[in-house]
């Protein structure tokens, strides 16, 4: 349950990515040697991302931002480490984030780099003291200083597209943003019109990306995707040039899943086989005295599957404790995990279907037992 609540935070979050439907994601460039299997892999450039993407037709809007980058400063000679993304003037239209107070940088202020910011409702706490007003005010930090013009909630770090403390107009980037250099540290999501346009979109990349002169003769092919949300994850684990490695993934999770559930099952069959052979004499005894075989089985399956309830109900709270505890620990910032009510109902059928399953061979080991041969063992 903790595993599918965290699975459920990465996939399902929305906060501030609230156009998943319509929307595509682009995390990774892979140049390749093909003779050789040499490869040059990570995050494309601001040059590649801007100058081949921002061209294309059917996107509406083109998020780009870079990959989150830790910077410290003090206060109160205490140390503050602030996670610092840069980002052009869409990803804001792109993504929707709440604003506490103020507004995002807008075009003209990136082309001039004025140096202004838009900071988390965290990092106004620990800066400024929890509440204040800041818009207007400077923050420091990497030794520099900038004016904060807006205020926004938090986003889970599970969210790469968009998480970080602190939001800067890429142009005051001390990275050579310029540099035509195919990879870097910089992500995009492509904003389509509506859902319907999303595979024209992906194929019009795919164009794009056929086209684009690879300047590093060490390589010669390239691949890079726009994805869906979690395609593009399952892309860097599990994918390759052509596949996704969506259906991997969820090959992986349910054969996990199967002898997860099949291992403790196995288990319990030899506990209750064990446990009814040692109640040998009171089955002999309740034979002899006209008890059926049908009613001695549905007890002790009644039984086991009590038993076994009992034991999801521990588990349940086993659980929620665990999520209490992540949630209130900060142990993965700015993230919430639920317990899904679906996956609530689906760990209670699984504790009854597993309950009966590892009680029945057992039953019918027991009622097979003659009276004289139950009675004997005793």
């Amino acid at each position: 349950i903790v595993l599918t609540a965290f699975i459920n935070n990465v996939a399902r979050t929305d906060y501030p990515d609230r156009k998943r439907d319509r929307s595509l994601y682009v995390m990774m460039m892979d140049q390749r040697q093909e003779k050789t299997g040499h490869r040059l892999s990570g995050p494309p450039s601001f040059y590649f991302l801007d100058h081949y993407v921002g061209s294309m037709k059917t996107p509406e809007k083109v998020s780009i931002a870079s990959m989150f980058s830790p910077t410290n400063t003090y206060i109160n000679n205490k140390k503050l480490v602030i996670n610092v993304k840069y980002t052009n003037d869409a990803f804001w239209d792109v993504m929707e984030f709440d604003f506490i107070e103020g507004k995002p940088y807008s075009f003209r202020e990136i082309k001039n780099a004025d140096k202004v910011t838009v900071i988390t409702r965290d990092t106004r706490d620990n800066y400024f003291g929890e509440g204040a007003a800041v818009v207007g005010k400077y923050i420091e930090t990497d030794n520099e200083s900038y004016r904060v013009i807006g205020v926004v909630e938090d986003v889970p770090v599970t969210m790469l597209y968009a998480y970080g403390n602190m939001y800067l107009p890429y142009t005051l980037s001390k990275r050579d943003y310029l540099s035509k250099n195919l990879n870097s540290d910089y992500t995009a999501v492509l904003l389509a019109k509506s859902p319907s346009d999303l595979e024209q979109m992906k194929n019009e990349y795919q164009d794009v990306v056929s086209k684009v002169p690879i300047q590093n003769k060490e390589f010669d092919k390239l691949y890079s995707h726009a994805d869906s949300y979690v395609g593009s994850y399952t892309r860097i684990l599990l994918g390759n040039g052509v596949d996704s490695g969506v259906g991997k993934l969820f090959l992986i999770l349910s054969l996990v899943a199967f002898l997860f559930m099949l291992l403790p099952t196995i288990n319990l069959v030899n506990i209750n086989t064990s446990r009814i052979m040692e109640r040998s004499s009171e089955i002999g005894v309740r034979k002899a005295f006209g008890a059926s075989s049908g009613t001695l089985v549905l007890q002790f399956i009644t039984e086991n599957i009590i038993l076994t309830f009992l034991g999801g109900v521990i588990g349940l709270l086993l659980s929620w404790g665990i999520i209490t505890y992540i949630n209130q620990s900060n142990l993965i910032p700015n993230i919430h995990l639920t317990i899904d009510f679906q996956v609530l109902l689906l760990g209670i059928l699984c504790c009854l279907v597993f309950g009966f399953l590892s009680g029945v061979y057992p039953a019918w080991r027991m009622s097979r037992l003659h009276v004289v041969t139950a009675l004997k063992a005793n």
